[in-house]
């Protein structure tokens, strides 16, 4: 039995590392605090308890979230901090050590956290750790978030089945699951009642979608497509062997799915994409960005590539280099490997010096840059539906076209969350976005 008493006139500090996911899980925490009284901070308040839901998809992102955990700690002195996220659930016991931590929970207890905080008091010596083995994690929790720039994020799926050599997400994470789409459509309905227009559909593995209710990612985008109110969905990552023709298709004559992919590479070698394990190779990977582009030429096309895997030599990363440089995408998201203890890829003998992997970045970078100032070059001249997000800076306002290109104009309260059509001008003075007349 909660003794709820012990949540009265209490005020909490939300703090989130990582994806996407982990912002919609946050905020569903938050909302399971509030329903209990619990008041989110406001700028520069004290708290009383602090959540912090972390990241490990790389050792730098280990560093820090323990770095962030000990300065919540003296920001937020005497605070019952709890701490939760894919850094505790394959860490929880480095995690419960670090100074002011009072409570692990792992993947599977995140969202039942009322059942764990107790009497909210510190602990003297190391918090307590709750957390199920990985091959235990099973529940599947709905969550859905909103951030400051209009979008919801709504997550549809969960863990991961892949087992690539050089991830520890499914460990983390555990096995594909997933809600039913009558559950994910009863949320877009929410988001469309509470005034939300834009949902970005995310998960682990979303392309998975089904596995534990029988359904098909392709019947979940359809049935998401007939919800009134919404006026466009993105889709997040999601893998090239995964994405089916029929879901191209559906999107390029959707009513409100935007012509906008984000599909992981992670190499344009195909040695190395064996050695990572992926299961697919680059001719597929080209297949699938081209029958996109057949069918929606101005489709926004980000793409997610790793440089300096264990296995990479020089001869293979040109490969993987050249590759990427004959692709019709629009930007890259580039990623230095990362040594994570208990995967595969430790196997593999040949391992890149940092200096290596520096170059090779920047390499990357730099076809990303030039990729993205064309894509945004060919659409100069042209219409485009924009929602208008809220964020002020410097006097200008932003918003995004159906195919991610950001635009900027003159502060407005008018148009905040609101879709115009505009023309889409000249670069802005630091050519981070274009400027546009209503």
């Amino acid at each position: 039995m909660i003794d709820k008493t012990v949540f009265e006139n209490k005020i909490a500090a939300y703090y989130t590392l990582g994806c996407k996911l982990n912002f919609a899980e946050t905020s569903t925490i938050g909302k399971v605090l509030a329903e209990q009284g619990v008041r989110k901070a406001r700028p520069s308040e004290k708290a009383d308890i602090c959540v912090v839901n972390t990241c490990s998809v790389t050792e730098l992102a280990d560093k820090k979230c323990r770095q962030a955990i000990r300065r919540i700690g003296k920001q937020h002195p005497g605070a019952f901090i709890v701490v939760t996220g894919c850094y505790a659930q394959l860490k929880p016991e480095e995690v419960s050590h670090i100074e002011g931590v009072d409570l692990v929970l792992g993947a599977e207890q995140k969202l039942d956290i009322l059942m764990y905080l107790d009497d909210l008091k510190k602990k003297k010596e190391g918090g307590a750790v709750i957390a199920s083995q990985t091959k235990d994690i099973r529940s599947f929790s709905p969550s859905c978030s909103a951030d400051d720039r209009t979008r919801h994020f709504l997550k549809v799926q969960d863990g991961c089945d892949y087992f690539c050599s050089y991830c520890t997400i499914p460990f983390a994470r555990g096995r594909s699951r997933n809600g039913t789409i009558a559950s994910m459509v009863k949320q877009a309905e929410e988001v469309a009642a509470s005034g939300g227009k834009e949902i970005v559909l995310t998960g682990v593995n979303i392309g998975d979608f089904g596995k534990s209710t029988g359904e098909t990612f392709i019947d979940l985008i359809r049935a998401l497509d007939e919800v009134e109110g919404i006026v466009r969905y993105r889709i997040s990552s999601i893998e090239p062997n995964l994405i089916t023709d029929e879901a191209i298709d559906f999107v390029a004559h959707s009513k409100r799915f935007a012509p906008h992919f984000h599909i992981p590479l992670q190499s344009g070698s195909d040695d190395v994409l064996k050695l990572m394990r992926r299961r697919y190779d680059t001719t597929l990977f080209r297949y699938k960005i081209e029958k996109i582009k057949e069918v929606m030429p101005h489709a926004f096309i980000g793409v997610d590539v790793i440089v300096g895997t264990r296995g990479e030599t020089d001869t293979y990363f040109e490969d993987a280099r050249t590759f990427i440089e004959s692709l019709d995408i629009s930007q890259l998201h580039v990623f230095s490997y990362s040594e994570r203890p208990g995967t595969q890829a430790l196997k593999i003998d040949y391992v890149v010096d940092p200096k290596t992997k520096h170059a090779r970045s920047q390499q990357l970078l730099d076809i990303s840059d030039r990729k993205l100032h064309t894509f945004y070059e060919t659409h100069i001249g042209k219409q485009a539906n924009v929602l208008f997000e809220q964020t002020r800076k410097g006097g200008m306002m932003h918003g995004f076209t159906e195919n991610y290109i950001k635009v900027e104009i003159p502060y407005d309260s008018s148009l905040v969350n609101e879709t115009r059509q505009v023309i889409l001008e000249g670069w802005n003075e630091d050519k981070t976005a274009l400027q546009v007349y209503l």
